[in-house]
């Protein structure tokens, strides 16, 4: 996978998709610095740990996940390092057992497919569908990662500017506590 070596403060010179140029944009408006690096498409945490050698910070992962009828949709934010079993989230948020939402809300909601859906695609939910949930641990990191619409490019905020964006994007997170270690049931 080819990663650019340089470390880039902004937005890119030229134009791109309708979708990362709108998340630039709202960045813009708000007054967000961010760091950014650009990568061939990146899909998987193996591919966001080459990345992290040049972003200067961890990427957290990214899950978009539904309730078992569908009606209900959460963006999950967490360490990248960290296991992830659904009924620990279920059991926090009081609904039915999670799941895995597919591409089709993904596109609906967030724009986005799967692979590339961060906090960042949220300013594309006006109705709010999506709730944000964020994992603690992510607390103990200065800055936040996501992908700026499809992950080619890989941004760095500030945690408080983060959450400022989401805010700013009519979306209030709210936290919970995963388990650091999954035994085996």
């Amino acid at each position: 996978m080819y990663i650019d070596p340089k470390r880039y403060a902004g937005r890119p010179d030229e134009s791109r998709s309708a979708q990362e140029d709108a998340i630039y944009d709202k960045l813009d408006e708000l007054a967000i610095p961010f760091d950014r690096v650009d990568h061939e498409h990146a899909d998987t945490m193996e591919d966001c740990l080459l990345i992290e050698s040049v972003l200067g910070g961890k990427i957290c992962k990214n899950l978009f996940l539904c309730n078992r009828q569908q009606t209900a949709f959460y963006l999950l934010m967490m360490p990248g390092d960290k296991p992830f079993k659904t009924k620990f989230l279920s059991s926090q948020l009081g609904c039915a057992r999670l799941s895995f939402a597919d591409a089709g809300h993904m596109e609906a909601y967030l724009r986005t497919i799967p692979g590339s859906v961060s906090a960042l695609e949220l300013l594309f939910d006006p109705e709010n569908r999506v709730q944000l949930v964020i994992d603690r641990d992510l607390l103990e990191d200065e800055t936040i990662s996501g992908h700026p619409g499809f992950s080619t490019s890989t941004l760095r905020l500030s945690r408080e500017d983060m959450f400022r964006y989401v805010r700013a994007a009519g979306h209030e997170p709210v936290f919970v506590d995963l388990p650091a270690q999954i035994e085996d049931e």
